[in-house]
C-alpha cells in the first residue's frame, strides 16, 4: 500500500452502527484478530484480550445487562423517563443487532508492577494504549474487508458488570465493544485540520 492509499483508507473509514444481517465469517475474524496483534505493545507485553461474540443469545444478554445498568446511571443524572427509554433502546439495538461483537479486553498481568503509585498509573496507561492500538487495527482490517465497525467506549462505564455477563478471567479488564458486519448505512463526517490541533516547538 503506498502513502496516498493509505491516506485514503484513514480519510474513508467511518464508524458505522447499523450492518446487514449478513454474518461476518470465521477467516474474516481470523484478519481481524491478526490485525490486531500486530499493534505497538508496552514492552512487548501485548496486554490485549479479545471476546468473539455472534451468538445472539450471548450478545442479548451483553445488550440487556449494560441497558440496565444505563438506565439507572442515567436515572441518577435526572434525565426524563422518556430520553432513558430512547438512550437504553438505541444502545440495545445497537448491540444486540450487530452480527459480530469484539470485546476489547486490558490485562495488566504482564506489566511491571511498582511499589511507586504513579509509576504503577503510568504502566496501567501504557497498557491501555497498547490495547487501543489494538483496537484501531481492528477498525482498519474492517475497513480493507469492506465491513462497517464502530468502537464503543460503554464497556469502561460498567466493566465488573461486563466481565461477570461474560464469565471472563479475572484479569480481563473490558476497555472498548466494537460492533462489526456489513454495512447497512453510510456516512460522512469531515475533521478539524491538523494545523488547528498542532503546535510547532
Amino acid at each position: 500500500m503506498i502513502a496516498a492509499d493509505l491516506l485514503r483508507q484513514l480519510r474513508g473509514r467511518r464508524s458505522l452502527r447499523r450492518y446487514l444481517a449478513q454474518p461476518v465469517s470465521q477467516a474474516q475474524i481470523a484478519q481481524l484478530l491478526e490485525a490486531a496483534v500486530w499493534a505497538p505493545s508496552a514492552h512487548n507485553r501485548q496486554p490485549w484480550r479479545f471476546v468473539i461474540m455472534q451468538d445472539e443469545a450471548s450478545k442479548q444478554r451483553l445488550a440487556a445487562a449494560m441497558g440496565k445498568r444505563l438506565r439507572h446511571d442515567l436515572q441518577a443524572d435526572g434525565l426524563p423517563d422518556e430520553l432513558i427509554e430512547a438512550d437504553a433502546r438505541r444502545s440495545y439495538e445497537r448491540i444486540s443487532a450487530a452480527p459480530l461483537l469484539i470485546l476489547v479486553c486490558m490485562s495488566l498481568r504482564d506489566m511491571d508492577v511498582y511499589d511507586d503509585a504513579q509509576r504503577s498509573e503510568h504502566e496501567r496507561s501504557m497498557a491501555q494504549q497498547s490495547v487501543a492500538m489494538a483496537g484501531q487495527n481492528i477498525l482498519l482490517m474492517a475497513d480493507s474487508l469492506g465491513l462497517g465497525a464502530c468502537w464503543m467506549c460503554a464497556p469502561l462505564f460498567c466493566g465488573g458488570l461486563v466481565a461477570r455477563t461474560l464469565d471472563l478471567p479475572p484479569d480481563w479488564l473490558p476497555q472498548g465493544l466494537i460492533t462489526l458486519g456489513y454495512p447497512a448505512q453510510q456516512r460522512q463526517r469531515g475533521r478539524e485540520s491538523w494545523e488547528s490541533r498542532t503546535v510547532w516547538r
